[in-house]
């Protein structure tokens, strides 16, 4: 029996079994009721009963808060409430909700996985090798987790079996990074030697496969300065030949195509994406278009000043470089500029679904047309704190009703192992320009942006890890990358930085004292941000797992 992710009476099949699975385990591995063990006795025989319990383990998987964890960096703000800006802003305690909700739901999670891992072997009814890639995928997806983990908190129990209420080791000490790094990296090897190597099609969409085994090692390899090992993992991905860049053809519009429903998987053009969410029209949904532009409140994420600075030039040259820069008024911060920037962030004339814009009612039209920013919520049209709204995976005609997304969340795709290698390689010095060319260029390519030349970045003076994380920056913005990223490069001063938006001098209605300005004119719309280090760049255990298994221990500062 084929697996399908999105066949109804299985998904819900599935979405019940794991329910059954989560009384048994409880929503953390420190606090459990006992099994139920009339579902264990009964249950693992088949393969099609394998496959919903695998169903159910995916269903688990991250999907539309993947985007929301942006809101953790410098990229994006959420200007309402959102524990995401809090915990990133560097100001919360060690009680903060969503710091436990993510070590809670990552241990269940695992939990499930193992409880699988432990029960796949005693299926009987079963094609050959089908129980092993089952468990392949799982394995992959139980590293995912813990990828999540050992990046949010350090150091964190390694468990790899269900355990017992009375086991020893659900009291006992978090095992250190390093050893959970090892571990993870050798799960993920295994797991790619049993996977297929082809992306997986019809009813087997969205499953792991072996490109998803080792483009997940590159990522955790790199997280943690194992260049080496990340450099081999990503190039294998490249050498596999399966995977390209999505295009439309048009590099005027083929980066942003790639995030509407145009870039689905289910749609067969799209051979970039390695593994995502996928969701489904009526049947799985997720909000995300209208949480970017929504119609008639503030916009729930927007870009922030920082973040549109970051563009270079066609001309190859940042802002403070270029002779192509003007910033005259809002118009002109989008001219010139790296085509990922229109195709990223709204641009006058766009269409977007936020209806009535900055414009008064008289002048405007076509609600349809975005042609300037919306400051004051008056109950008709999105509003933005930053003057700056994104249009990446919004499909306009989404936006006026609740939950009607069906495009893919991306969670690993080729751009970033192109990425990973370049990086990789520039950390070990060896990169060369041959090793730009098979990577960051192939993402310029797509859009028809001047590639990246070490002669020209030692011309002008551009440092090339600075140029080479500013890349990384563009290309996954809005990806829940951005966090992460600016933690493992210890540049945590970004983080404690003030966000600020446009320069108030554009807009008459931002001369008001009511708007706060930096030194040079921008508007500045948060302004407690902290970032201490060490304490900062892992969060704190928290203190409901303390006050259960005070062996946990605490992070330093915390």
């Amino acid at each position: 029996m084929k697996f399908s992710q999105y066949n109804k009476t299985k998904l819900a099949a599935a979405l019940l079994l794991i329910g059954t699975l989560g009384l048994s385990s409880c929503s953390d591995f420190l606090d459990r009721v006992p099994q139920d063990e009339i579902v264990d006795d009964t249950y693992w025989n088949t393969q099609e009963q394998l496959e919903m319990a695998v169903t159910g383990i995916y269903s688990r998987v991250k999907a539309k808060n993947i985007v929301d964890m942006e809101n953790m960096g410098e990229n994006t703000m959420w200007p309402t409430t959102n524990q995401y800006k809090d915990i990133g802003s560097g100001v919360f305690p060690v009680t903060q909700p969503t710091v436990d909700v993510e070590w809670r739901n990552m241990y269940r999670d695992i939990r499930e996985c193992n409880v699988f891992l432990q029960k796949y072997t005693e299926a009987t009814e079963v094609e050959p090798g089908a129980n092993e890639r089952l468990a392949a995928e799982v394995r992959v997806i139980r590293a995912l987790g813990y990828s999540f983990l050992t990046s949010f908190f350090g150091d964190v129990p390694l468990v790899t079996v269900p355990l017992d209420i009375d086991d020893p080791q659900v009291y006992g000490p978090r095992n250190s990074q390093e050893e959970v790094v090892d571990f993870l990296l050798k799960e993920l090897d295994e797991a790619a030697a049993i996977l297929p190597e082809g992306i997986p099609s019809g009813d087997d969409l969205g499953r792991m496969n072996k490109g998803a085994a080792l483009a997940l090692k590159a990522r955790i390899a790199l997280a943690h300065g194992r260049y080496q090992v990340a450099e081999e993992a990503a190039k294998a991905v490249m050498d596999m030949g399966v995977y390209s860049l999505f295009s439309t053809g048009n590099p005027d519009d083929s980066y942003y195509q790639f995030f509407t429903r145009n870039g689905k998987l289910a749609e067969g053009r799209n051979q970039e994406t390695i593994f995502a969410r996928l969701h489904k029209m009526d049947v799985i949904m997720h909000n995300l278009s209208r949480e970017i532009q929504v119609p008639d409140q503030f916009a729930r994420f927007v870009p922030t000043r920082s973040l549109v600075d970051a563009y270079l030039c066609i001309d190859g040259l940042p802002i403070d470089k270029s002779p192509l820069y003007q910033d005259a008024n809002y118009e002109d911060v989008f001219k010139n500029r790296d085509p990922r920037l229109t195709q990223t962030i709204l641009t006058p004339g766009d269409q977007w679904g936020g209806r009535y814009d900055g414009r008064p009612v008289a002048e405007n039209p076509d609600p349809n047309v975005f042609m300037r920013p919306k400051f004051t919520q008056d109950g008709r049209g999105s509003v933005t704190t930053t003057g700056y709204y994104y249009k990446k995976y919004v499909e306009p005609t989404a936006v006026p009703n609740y939950k009607r997304d069906d495009n893919d969340i991306h969670h690993i795709r080729y751009a970033e192992v192109l990425l990973t290698y370049a990086e990789a390689k520039m950390e070990q010095g060896t990169l060369s320009q041959h090793d730009l060319d098979i990577s960051i260029n192939l993402l310029r390519d797509r859009v028809g942006m001047k590639h990246m030349d070490l002669a020209f970045l030692a011309e002008h003076g551009m440092d090339l890890r600075t140029e080479i994380r500013r890349e990384r920056r563009i290309e996954l913005v809005l990806e829940g990358q951005r966090y992460f990223d600016v933690r493992r490069w210890k540049e945590g001063e970004r983080l404690g930085a003030d966000i600020e938006g446009v320069k108030a001098s554009w807009f008459p209605e931002l001369a008001s004292s009511d708007y706060r300005k930096s030194a040079d004119g921008f508007i500045v719309v948060q302004w407690n941000r902290n970032f201490e280090t060490p304490k900062n760049y892992l969060w704190p255990v928290p203190q409901p797992q303390i006050d259960r298994n005070p062996e946990l221990g605490q992070n330093t500062g915390w």
